[in-house]
């Protein structure tokens, strides 16, 4: 049986012209993942991470944090199928988060631009939660399914990209001659997530909306592979987000 553990990437730039980068506390929330596997000594036989800026730099930050402190404890380091300088040995582009901007755009005719919504956003006393607001309903619109003509992506074909994404590590972990009790990471978004664990629970897309808002940067969800059946084993494990006191829970 093979361990999957899911896992979104820190904080990204929500809000900020290019969101696809890591904020300072979303690297620190990857570190904070890496230190506490390699503290409780969690072995991870494999890394893969989605093409996505902010989910490589996530599985970056959390191989230095974990070989650092696997170093540190004189614990063997984790037999890694990372290798920063060569991407195409980890990369899997099935862990790809929907494209989030075409979802907004589209979900009003208004926002054919980004001058559109970005003075419909001014308007707003806060605009950050005004953007919020917006892009919850652009969710709704695109979780619903009447109008995928419109996407680029429609939330049907989005799910099932996501399911394939399974697949390919399945196909990672034979060529990869692991064994049945290896522990696969991968840094993938919470979008990615949750049309996995909706379609694991048997549910549909409006269960899949409600995870993915709930899910928390580098909160992991774990899911096993045996034979042919994938079973959910957790989900949305934080606790290593918590150190001397404080939270570095974020959800964007």
């Amino acid at each position: 049986m093979t361990t999957i553990l899911l896992a979104r990437h820190g904080q990204a730039s929500f809000g900020q012209e290019n969101y696809d980068q890591l904020s300072e506390l979303g690297s620190i929330q990857a570190q904070m993942l890496g230190q506490h596997y390699a503290t409780t000594q969690r072995r991870i036989d494999a890394i893969f991470s989605g093409s996505l800026v902010r989910q490589q730099d996530s599985a970056r930050h959390f191989w230095e944090s974990y070989q650092s402190s696997m170093d540190n404890s004189n614990e063997a380091p984790i037999l890694a199928a990372l290798d920063i300088n060569e991407p195409d040995s980890y990369i899997i582009p099935q862990f790809d988060e929907f494209n989030h901007k075409d979802v907004l755009v589209k979900s009003n005719p208004a926002f054919a631009s980004k001058a559109a919504i970005a003075i419909e956003i001014a308007k707003a006393d806060v605009p950050a939660t005004r953007l919020a607001e917006l892009f919850d309903r652009a969710m709704q619109r695109w979780h619903a399914g009447d109008d995928d003509h419109d996407y680029l992506e429609s939330w049907s074909q989005f799910s099932s990209r996501a399911q394939q994404a399974v697949e390919q590590i399945r196909m990672q972990v034979a060529s990869l001659s692991l064994d049945h009790h290896s522990t696969v990471l991968v840094f993938t978004s919470g979008g990615v997530i949750a049309a996995i664990t909706a379609q694991l629970l048997q549910q549909g897309s409006q269960t899949a909306y409600q995870l993915n808002k709930s899910l928390v940067n580098t909160g992991v969800t774990s899911i096993t592979l045996k034979d042919q059946s994938t079973r959910l084993m957790s989900l949305n494990e934080y606790s290593h987000l918590f150190a001397d006191g404080k939270r570095f829970v974020t959800w964007r």
